[in-house]
C-alpha cells in the first residue's frame, strides 16, 4: 500500500512545495518532461506523487483517492462544504499567502465597513429595483462571511475572469477576491472594506479523513510526520 500525496501541479506554488519538502528531508520532483503529470519522490518509502491543480486537491481529498494534499486554505473551505468532516488540516506552510477580500469602488466614501455596505446595499435596491451586485469566485465563503455580518440586500455574480475588472465594466457594483498584495485592486480603482478580510490563505497540508488508511498507509505516514515534524494529532 502507498501513501499518495496530492501536490500542485505547476508554477510557483509547485516550486515552494517541493522546496519545503526538500527541507525537511523528503526530495520530490516533476519527471523530465514537464508535459506528464508524473514525479518521484525519495527520502520516504511508500509515498507516491499525484500531480493536480490546486483547485482540484480538495476534492480528490474528499473523495479519499489522495491521502494527503497540499493547496490553499481558501480552497478547502471554499469547495468542501463541512470540509472538517472530509480533511484535517495538519500544517500551514508558510507560503502562497493571500485574503480573501471584500472591496468596494474607492469613490465611495461613505462606505467602510460591512455595516456601511448593509445600508448601502438596502439604498442600491430602493433606488435601483434590484439588489447591488458582488461578482466572486467564492459563493460559499462570502455567503457565510456576510450572513454573519448581517449583510442580506445583495446577490452574487459569478467570475471566472478578471473579478477586479466587473465594477469597470458595470456587470457589478463590488467584489470578493483573493489578493496578495492589493495592488490589482488599487489600479481598479476599488478599495477593501476596513473589515472586508473573509479569510487569510496560505499553502497547508491537509489530511483526507475518506482515504483508506489501513493496509500499510497509516505506516507510511507516521514515518512521514516524523520527517516532516508533524504530530499524528487526530491520526485516524
Amino acid at each position: 500500500m502507498t501513501l499518495k500525496l496530492g501536490v500542485p501541479s505547476k508554477g510557483r506554488l509547485m516550486e515552494k512545495t517541493f522546496d519545503w519538502f526538500g527541507a525537511r528531508g523528503l526530495d520530490i520532483r516533476r519527471t523530465e518532461n514537464e508535459r506528464e503529470y508524473a514525479g518521484r519522490v525519495e527520502g520516504a518509502e511508500g509515498v507516491e506523487l499525484v500531480l493536480l491543480s490546486a483547485g482540484e486537491i480538495p476534492r480528490e481529498l474528499e473523495a479519499g483517492r489522495i491521502h494527503l494534499g497540499v493547496t490553499g486554505s481558501d480552497m478547502v473551505r471554499e469547495r468542501l462544504a463541512s470540509w472538517q468532516d472530509s480533511v484535517q488540516e495538519l500544517t500551514r506552510m508558510g507560503f502562497g499567502h493571500a485574503d480573501l477580500v471584500l472591496a468596494v469602488p474607492a469613490f465611495w466614501a461613505d462606505v467602510d465597513t460591512l455595516d456601511d455596505l448593509d445600508a448601502a446595499a438596502a439604498a442600491f435596491r430602493a433606488e435601483h429595483g434590484f439588489r447591488l451586485r458582488i461578482a466572486t469566485k467564492y459563493h460559499r465563503l462570502v455567503r457565510e462571511f456576510l450572513r454573519e455580518a448581517g449583510v442580506a440586500d445583495y446577490r452574487l455574480v459569478d467570475s471566472q475572469g478578471a473579478t477586479e475588472g466587473t465594477v469597470r465594466n458595470g456587470t457589478a457594483e463590488a467584489i470578493a477576491d483573493i489578493t496578495s498584495t492589493g495592488e490589482t485592486l488599487r489600479a481598479n480603482h476599488l478599495r477593501i472594506l476596513s473589515d472586508g478580510v473573509m479569510h487569510r490563505s496560505q499553502a497547508t497540508l491537509f489530511k483526507s479523513r475518506r482515504s483508506d488508511w489501513d493496509g500499510g498507509a497509516r505506516e507510511v505516514w507516521r514515518g512521514l510526520g516524523n520527517l516532516l515534524g508533524i504530530s499524528e494529532r487526530g491520526d485516524r
